[in-house]
C-alpha cells in the first residue's frame, strides 16, 4: 500500500496529475482537523520538517499522537507531500 501511495505522489510532483485528479487521488485520507493527513499538509505549510503525528492542535484534535502504522505514515507523508505541490506556504513577511 506504501508504494502505490508513493507512486501517487509522484505522479502528483512530476505534474501528471492536475489539481482534480490529485484531489480525487487523495479521497480516502481523512483529511478532518488533526488527521494524520492534516497534520502533514500543515507541517508542510509552516515549513516544518517531516514529523508523522497526528492531534495536538487544540480543539476537537485530541492529544498529539506519534505514527506508528503503515497507513499512518502514508497518510501524514501524503499531506506534506500534496501541500508541497499544491498548497501555500506561509509567509511571516
Amino acid at each position: 500500500m506504501l508504494m502505490s501511495v508513493q507512486m501517487m505522489m509522484l505522479n502528483i510532483m512530476e505534474r501528471d496529475m492536475n489539481y482534480k485528479e490529485a484531489q480525487l487521488a487523495t479521497f480516502r485520507f481523512d483529511k478532518s482537523h488533526g488527521s494524520f493527513f492534516d497534520r502533514g499538509s500543515a507541517d508542510s505549510y509552516y515549513h516544518r520538517d517531516r514529523n508523522p503525528h497526528r492531534g495536538g492542535v487544540g480543539g476537537d484534535s485530541g492529544p498529539r499522537i506519534e505514527a506508528v502504522t503503515e497507513s499512518e505514515f502514508e497518510a501524514y507523508h501524503a499531506g506534506y507531500d500534496y501541500n508541497e505541490e499544491f498548497g501555500d506556504k506561509k509567509s511571516w513577511d
